[in-house]
């Protein structure tokens, strides 16, 4: 029989469906740090919160699940270094984030985050013209300023750096609106239906160079901390927009927030941060062409369900012997 340690302990609806998977697993849902210390001793999976004080009593672990998608917070090196199998929850965000994406994609090129601040003061006034000019009525070949203020998605192309499940939903939605997608990632080399080649992360200029909405969907790990500083905002088109729902810590805040004063590109869209909260006096707030949502984009009403039938399926991967669904490579922490 297998023990499995949960600590914290869960609620009792979760706990009875983790209880009911199978005869030959024990569950324990330990009220406190002296009951998990206790229990850890002999358990062969974890879930939960595991510190190095719970590691270091554990004498036959085999298995930790991670309660997050993101390590970089999870992993310590201790942990790192033992030879139990790490899972995390990746995969519970991937249509939600990329609906929040392409949200933000569809503001900047339609100016909708505009036309709502002017709304807020009845200012009837299309952006790139006069106010009470119908100047979007052109001669034969001509094209308004109005025209020009105005994306149309299928001549713009979207790049995503991180191509794992969020980046590919990222890649089909953006396919869908008929857009020229391109991606890098360390690992995947394709997106069936929407990229047929991924680029390696030593491309990643080339990608800064030809999109107009650069998507960071990325996680945070020692390769993308700081990742994009000065050098790689100048390589993006001056009218080209940055979209961060991947984590803080992959943009530097002071270079993002220069970059944009400069006008080296055209606006943001950002879920995340370097800090967070932003603080209240941050420039990034006032600017006109920045988007800011708090740490939002995965929320979603089937987030809590499929977070636990991503713990169930992994519990019975391990009482069977076979593969993880959501493996994790703890030294790349992803």
């Amino acid at each position: 029989m297998k023990k499995l340690l949960i600590y914290p302990a869960i609620d009792a609806r979760r706990l009875t469906r983790l209880e009911s998977i199978s005869n030959e697993l024990q569950v324990v849902n330990a009220q406190n740090l002296d009951e998990a210390l206790t229990e850890i001793k002999d358990a062969h999976a974890f879930f939960g919160k595991i510190t190095p004080e719970l590691l270091a009593a554990a004498e036959k672990l085999e298995w930790v699940q991670s309660p997050t998608a993101s390590l970089e917070h999870y992993i310590f090196p201790e942990l790192a270094d033992h030879p139990c199998q790490l899972t995390n929850m990746r995969g519970l965000f991937y249509d939600v984030i990329a609906d929040h994406v392409l949200g933000f994609v569809l503001c900047f090129a339609r100016n909708l985050h505009r036309y709502i601040r002017q709304q807020s003061h009845s200012v009837w006034q299309p952006i790139g013209g006069t106010a009470g000019k119908p100047d979007f009525v052109t001669g034969p070949g001509q094209v308004s300023e109005v025209d020009r203020s105005h994306m149309h998605l299928s001549d713009c192309t979207l790049g995503v750096v991180g191509a794992g499940s969020i980046g590919s939903e990222v890649c089909h939605r953006a396919a869908a609106f008929g857009m020229r997608v391109c991606a890098v990632d360390p690992l995947i080399r394709e997106v069936p239906g929407a990229v047929d080649e991924v680029w390696d992360l030593d491309r990643l200029k080339d990608l800064l160079t030809i999109s107009d909405f650069v998507v960071i969907a990325a996680p945070h790990t020692p390769q993308t901390e700081k990742l994009f500083r000065t050098p790689q905002f100048q390589q993006m088109k001056n009218s080209g927009y940055l979209i961060n729902i991947g984590r803080g810590a992959i943009v530097d805040l002071q270079d993002l927030t220069i970059a944009l004063q400069k006008g080296d590109i055209a606006g943001a869209g950002l879920d995340v941060f370097e800090v967070e909260p932003l603080p209240a006096d941050h420039p990034l707030w006032q600017m006109e062409n920045v988007i800011i949502t708090p740490h939002i984009a995965a929320a979603s009403t089937h987030v809590p369900e499929r977070h636990l039938e991503t713990l169930l399926e992994n519990i019975r991967c391990f009482i069977n012997g076979q593969p993880f669904i959501t493996l994790a490579n703890k030294q790349l922490w992803f």
